[in-house]
This record gives C-alpha cells, sequence and structure tokens, in this order.
C-alpha cells in the first residue's frame, strides 16, 4: 500500500450501545510528526474520553463515548492526518467501556517486545518556525536548531523506536523550564517534538579554521564572510558535512573542483528562495510544490541560457541540479550573506560516504575547505541529499535519501518473511522488508571503496536494530564478485537463507511492484550493464512475466565491450565496436575526432582484442550504445563521472526542439534458437554519417534517441504480439535521461502500448534492492 492511502481492518464486530469503547492501532509515519497531539484534539472535539501512546507497534488509541462520534473519529482519524503524517493501516476492536472516564489523555511512549512502528525521514523546517526564526522578538530568532513537530530532524536522530527523546541524539540536552513546558503542553506545537530546543539548552555552533583551530566569533557570521570572500565551507548540517561556496564566481567553484576531486560532475545549487529558482531554472508548479515541499530534493530542472552561474558547476549540462534551504541554518546563511546561489555539494572526498562527524572531517577535509562550521547534536545515521527528475511519468526520485528514506514502500508478504535486500554494486541502496512494507536505506553509493563498504554494512545494521529484526531471507546479485554478493555468503554462512538474481529482473520487479501491478507484463530494463544468466553483460532487455517467473524475449544486438570495465570508462572502445558491427575492421580508419587521440597501433590492438575475443566479453548494453553515439558525436577521452558521455549527449538532444530528420531504425531479428535481435546499426551508420558530414550535433543526438526509442518500442510490438500482453514496464538507468524516456513512450504508444515509468523507487540501481525484494517474495519463497 502507498504511503498516504490507509485500511480499516476489524479485528471484531463494531461496538454496539452508548457509551461504547474502541481500541485503535495506527500504522505508518505516526510517530515524531504531531500525531498524537492530533488524536488529542480530535477526541476533545468530538467529545471522546480516552488517550493516544506512541508503541514500538505503531500509535495505540482507546477512544469511548456515543458511536456517532466515534464513527465521526474514526473516519478522520485516517482521512485528513496531519501533513507530515502517513496512515498505512487501522486496525481497531471493541472494549468494554470504562464508567467514569470523563478525559482524554497523551500518555507516555511504551515499548514492546514486537515492532512495527514505521521511522519518519527528516523533514524541512516549516513556516511557523521560519517565522520564529526571522522575529527579534522570539526567544529562538536567529537560532540554528530552531524545529518543531512538523519539521526537523528525525531518522538522522533516532537511535532506536519508539521516537522518544531519550533514544535520540538530544538524549544530552537537558530541556530548560521554558523548552519543557512546551514539550508537555498538548496544545503547544512543540508537544513532544523530541528535538526541540533554544538557546538555553540545546546544540550550538562553532567555527573552525582550515587547521580545524577555534575561532572566535559567531559562526554563521564567520561563514558569510568566508564565502563572501571566495572562500569553501565545510557546513556539518542534518546528515552530514556540505561543502558550499559563491556558485556566482568560477574561480572559486573551480578551485572547489581541484580540492576536492571532482572534475566535471555537475553541483547542486542551494538557491534562497522560489524566486532565485525561478531566475536559474524553468519550473513548473509541480516543481514548485516539490521544492518548497516538507522533502526539499535537489530537483533537476531546465537551465535558462543567461542564468549568471559559474560555468564550472554543470559543464556540458542543459540542467542545474537546485534546492531550497532545508535547515534553519541554511536560511541563516543566505539572509544574512545575501547569496545568490552556493553550491552545496556532499562533504566528502570523491566517491567516499558523505561525513558525518569532526573528527572524519578534520582528518579528510584537511587541504579541502577554509573553514569549519560545527555542531554538538550528534548524527546517527548520515545521510545524503535526494535528487528528483522531472521524466515523463512525472516527477521521479533518482537518489532516495533525505526526506524520503527510510520511509516503508508496500509490498505484499503473504508468508511474513523478513528480507534483507542488498541492492546493487553502483547507486547501492539496501531495504528491509517487514510485514507488508519494504523499508529502503537511504543511499549508500558505489560500493568500490572501504569507506562506502564501512557505510554500506553500518547502515544495514542500523536499519535491522531500528525495525527490531533479524532477515530469514537474503537476496543479492547474481554478479559473484560484488561487494553485495560476499556480504550475502557471510548470511549465508550463518545458515540464512540466500537467493542470487539476476540484475535486471530485479530491475524489473521494481517497476511492477511500484505500480503493484499483479498480473503478468513486458518490460524494458535498459541500463549499463547486469551479469547475464548466460554468461554474456546484459543491458538492453525486452522481458516479459512477473516477479519470480521472468523471461528474456528481445535484447539489443550483442556486440563485444573491448577492455571489459575499462570500455565503461572509455566510450571510443564501444564506439569502434558497434562500428566494427556495422562496417567491420574498416573502422580503425575512420577520422572521427574520438579515434585522433589513439595511435594507429592502439586501434590495431582494439581491433585484434574484439576479432579474438579476448578480454571482450559480449553485451547488449543500452547504456554503452549512448557512450559509443556520444563518442560518435565528438565525446572523446575517459569518463570524469559515471554516466558523463549519456548526459552531455541528452543535454545535445534537450536543446533541440524537434528532430530535423529521422534515423531508420531496422526491426527485430527473430532468432530461432533463443531471443530477438534488435539491431542498431542502420542508426549507428546514420550517426556516422552525420558526423563525417559535420551536421548539427543536437539535431543528430535527437535524432539518434528518436530512432533508438522506435527501435526498442518495434521490439515490445512484436513481444506484445506473441504474448498478448500490453503494458511495458521502464526501468534502468537509460530512463533517467528525459529525452529518451520521451521519445520512447510516444513510440511505444504509436504500437498501442501501454508505458509505465518509476516515480518513488530510482529507476537507476538504487531501485534494485526493492526489486530483489518483490522478486523474492513474488516466487513465494
Amino acid at each position: 500500500m502507498r504511503p498516504g492511502s490507509f485500511r480499516l481492518r476489524s479485528v471484531t464486530a463494531e461496538p454496539r450501545g452508548s457509551p461504547a469503547r474502541l481500541f485503535l492501532r495506527v500504522q505508518g509515519i505516526v510517530q515524531g510528526v504531531g500525531f498524537r497531539p492530533f488524536v488529542a484534539r480530535l477526541a476533545r472535539e468530538l467529545g471522546l474520553a480516552g488517550h493516544v501512546e506512541n508503541t514500538t507497534r505503531g500509535v495505540e488509541i482507546e477512544v469511548q463515548g456515543p458511536p456517532p462520534a466515534l464513527a465521526a473519529f474514526r473516519e478522520r482519524l485516517a482521512a485528513h492526518p496531519p501533513p507530515m503524517a502517513a496512515v498505512f493501516g487501522i486496525e481497531e476492536a471493541p472494549r468494554p467501556p470504562l464508567p467514569g472516564e470523563g478525559s482524554f489523555a497523551i500518555r507516555p511512549s511504551r515499548a514492546q517486545a514486537e515492532t512495527s512502528a514505521v521511522i519518519p525521514p527528516d523533514i524541512a523546517t516549516c513556516a511557523g518556525c521560519l517565522a520564529e526564526l526571522a522575529d527579534p522578538a522570539d526567544r529562538r530568532h536567529g537560532y540554528p536548531f530552531i524545529n518543531c513537530t512538523g519539521c526537523g530532524p528525525r531518522y538522522s536522530i533516532i537511535a532506536s523506536i519508539p521516537y522518544d527523546r531519550p533514544r535520540t541524539a538530544m538524549a544530552g540536552f537537558r530541556l530548560c523550564p521554558a523548552c519543557a513546558a512546551e514539550y508537555a503542553d498538548p496544545e503547544d506545537r512543540r508537544f513532544h517534538a523530541q528535538p526541540n530546543a533554544c538557546p538555553a539548552c540545546g546544540p550550538r555552533l562553532s567555527l573552525k579554521g582550515s587547521a580545524g583551530e577555534d575561532l572566535p566569533g559567531d559562526p554563521v557570521a564567520g561563514a558569510c564572510e568566508a564565502l563572501a570572500a571566495g572562500g569553501i565551507v565545510a557546513l556539518l548540517g542534518l546528515g552530514g558535512f556540505h561543502l558550499a561556496c559563491d556558485a556566482t564566481r568560477e574561480e572559486t567553484v573551480a578551485e572547489l573542483r581541484r580540492r576536492k576531486d571532482r572534475p566535471a560532475k555537475p553541483l547542486a545549487l542551494m538557491v534562497p528562495d522560489l524566486a532565485a529558482a525561478r531566475s536559474l531554472a524553468i519550473l513548473d508548479a509541480e516543481a514548485e510544490e516539490l521544492l518548497t515541499g516538507p522533502k526539499a530534493p535537489i530537483l533537476l530542472l531546465p537551465a535558462r541560457v543567461e542564468a549568471g552561474i559559474a560555468p564550472s558547476v554543470a559543464p556540458g549540462q542543459d540542467r542545474l541540479g537546485i534546492f531550497l534551504p532545508y535547515t534553519p541554518l541554511h536560511h541563516l546563511l543566505f539572509r544574512r550573506g545575501g547569496f545568490r546561489a552556493l553550491v552545496m555539494t556532499s562533504g566528502n572526498r570523491s566517491d567516499e560516504p558523505i561525513l558525518a562527524t569532526w573528527e572524519e572531517a578534520r582528518e579528510q577535509l584537511k587541504g579541502v575547505v577554509d573553514c569549519f562550521v560545527l555542531h554538538d547534536r550528534p548524527i546517527l545515521h548520515r545521510v545524503d541529499d535526494s535528487v528528483v527528475k522531472p521524466l515523463p511519468g512525472g516527477p521521479t526520485v533518482l537518489r532516495r535519501a533525505r526526506g524520503y528514506a527510510p520511509a516503508p514502500l508496500a509490498l505484499p508478504n503473504p508468508r511474513g518473511r523478513v528480507v534483507l535486500a542488498l541492492g546493487a554494486e553502483l547507486a547501492n541502496a539496501f531495504a528491509v522488508v517487514r510485514g507488508d512494507y519494504a523499508y529502503l536505506g537511504p543511499h549508500v553509493g558505489d560500493l568500490k571503496n572501504l569507506e562506502t563498504e564501512e557505510a554500506f554494512r553500518t547502515g544495514i545494521r542500523h536499519l535491522l536494530e531500528l525495525l527490531r529484526v533479524e532477515p530469514d531471507l537474503v537476496v543479492c546479485d547474481l554478479h559473484p564478485q560484488y561487494v553485495s554478493s560476499r556480504h550475502a555468503a557471510e548470511w549465508e554462512d550463518r545458515g540464512v537463507e540466500t537467493v542470487r538474481l539476476q540484475h535486471h529482473e530485479a530491475h524489473a520487479a521494481a517497476c511492477l511492484a511500484e505500480h503493484r501491478f499483479g498480473g503478468e507484463a513486458l518490460v524494458l530494463a535498459l541500463d549499463g550493464l547486469g551479469y547475464g544468466s548466460d554468461g554474456t553483460l546484459w543491458g538492453g532487455e525486452v522481458l516479459a512475466g512477473r516477479p519470480g517467473a521472468f523471461r528474456r524475449l528481445a535484447h539489443l544486438t550483442c556486440v563485444p565491450q573491448p577492455g571489459g570495465d575499462r570500455a565503461a570508462r572509455e566510450p571510443w572502445r564501444m564506439a569502434a565496436s558497434h562500428l566494427r558491427t556495422a562496417r567491420g575492421p574498416a573502422w580503425t580508419e575512420l577520422p572521427l575526432p574520438c579515434f585522433r587521440s589513439r595511435t594507429p597501433q592502439d586501434r590495431a590492438a582494439l581491433e585484434t582484442m574484439m576479432a579474438r575475443g579476448v578480454n571482450a566479453p559480449l553485451t547488449s548494453s543500452c547504456g554503452r550504445l549512448f557512450d559509443a553515439a556520444a563518442a560518435i558525436l565528438g565525446f572523446s577521452g575517459a569518463l570524469q563521472y559515471s554516466a558523463q558521455a549519456a548526459m552531455e549527449l541528452e543535454a545535445l538532444a534537450a536543446r533541440c526542439p524537434e528532430p530535423a530528420k529521422h534515423y531508420p531504425a531496422s526491426g527485430p531479428c527473430r532468432s530461432p534458437e533463443g531471443p530477438w535481435s534488435l539491431d542498431p546499426s542502420t542508426l549507428v551508420e546514420a550517426l556516422l554519417a552525420d558526423a563525417l558530414a559535420g551536421r548539427d550535433r543536437g539535431e543528430s543526438s535527437l535524432a539518434f534517441h528518436a530512432g533508438l526509442a522506435r527501435l526498442l518500442a518495434e521490439g515490445a510490438a512484436a513481444a506484445a504480439g506473441a504474448t498478448g500482453l500490453g503494458d511495458v514496464f521502464l526501468t534502468g538507468g537509460c530512463l533517467q535521461n528525459a529525452v529518451f524516456a520521451r521519445e520512447l513512450a510516444a513510440a511505444l504508444r504509436d504500437q498501442e502500448l501501454r508505458p509505465h515509468f518509476h516515480r518513488d523507487v530510482p529507476p537507476n540501481d538504487g531501485g534494485i534492492a526493492f526489486g530483489q525484494a518483490a522478486w523474492a517474495l513474488g516466487t513465494g519463497s
């Protein structure tokens, strides 16, 4: 069941007579969001008596009064919860009326052996707290940790459930009399706001220099001064460090890239308000609602031509990653510094987890920043910023972290298995299934260094502890050498059942399960690569079936991937492979820019590698095809970040309003011995002709996107004809490409097929864990 929806499940018949008493257990995101005060106000408004309390199984209520008032209470409880609450389910049962009870009370939280409580995500600062922050007469004026029951830290500070102050990172901060009075008053909006604090009793900021020395003065003023002077500042925030600098100063942004060793990957921008966002990018109403909402993700938006932002912020891109301030500290920086836009990127070294402690930052950010702004509220769970991109199916989560994780998604689990899904090797996120919900952990990153692997292991341990479960089923990728696969083997050694699942079947299961689609369907799983069950590297797949029972009907024609993983970093190698498939060994003589820096010996060696099949595994990868197209159109050298070539190819196409020409696309070629082959060679030939003729690269890129979409749609139509299936689910990292997703949706509809996209689960490898869990549960295991 999708968060925000609800069901009523009666344990026994509804009580009759007057007065009557009713027990209700509410499950969902109902702790840390002002749910108990809401319940108390509702009960008192309806003249009902009883009590409400947090437990490890949710919020439990006993309410007594006339049956019509009870019915109204039950209906409004489910239909109109507080803004940040999400009611997933309500269990109910009659209780004997208690004579003489005349009031409604909020009781202290109660721990139970069994837990089904949901962990709330972190929430952006609300309008009420912002008004107090700006009010000189308010006792919290300018206080960088202001919060209430409707906003502030949640997941990042929770040690255990139920969510009460002694079980959070605020346990060491004793409430002053004024804050304690607010905390104890059911009519106050800070009633049981666990992070509640003020300057007299709460966390405090401190300022340190680049060498870790204490600096005098107001830390916010010191940070503003450093930023205004062109400095780079490390800010310890909600879930870890940010590195900040003035986004309008090219020399400063370039220096940040040099120090952080992040030469080209786009940097996120924080802007003070919607007006500033509108000046930089094109926004619609849905984008504005997301930017100003409680989740406050980074939103990838089309950039305005004259945005006035340093060119080094997003080189080669047509979009900017924009988000608004979501903590009081952020708001104070903009109010006092008057900045138009700040780079606000994850505080870490390249490809490592976000840093969350002063000890880590002092060691790893030495020489990177000019000063540090720290605070003394511990971060118990590090969590990065979420990333969302408007796509044809609507705004789609690409990185699920702050504001989203670990909020659960519905996943039917009739046998009550506790599943640990370990996710993929790249863009890793894990998931735990408890009851009928999958709890998706926050984005971890690429599991290619010890620091990220440790964050992966720590995150899993923390989520299992918070949910109070141990897995009886572990699911991992089929690839035997992945870090996640090795971790699965450790569980297997402890006697836990383990399933190894093909990568694209997990992608497919994730998309179907997100849509709660119960029947069989077609799936286009399009990404960089996944270890295939036939020993090749998959990535351009047409599947049919349901979670637990998919079959491969078609795929892009397999070509060599010369150099193995090296070809994923050097697009010219995949250009050579696809051009060789189209033209044979004559590719070595083609005067393309991507080949000019390669000596004749380099080209000859690559040709020999492919001809002999040495270190050149076959792949059907759609992602590597995009890399090849980018190289043919001029991308040279090695990738400086994942998917760089494909992203720059998308940006070229996005700047072109419509294709000036149409590339021919070969139809599916049926194989008597296996899946159909979808051959992109004619597309590659057409792209090559345009490149050699010097035609506009944007038009050529758009024509390629549209031609590939038609080719895949024809493959899906052939599969539909063979199976009678008309629903097509679109998944994989290539579906992050807005131009390609748009063209593919249109081509599928032209074939009278029904496309379905991801929204809440990332289409990239960040959604693999959800699919692994869905697949495992779909088998009836």
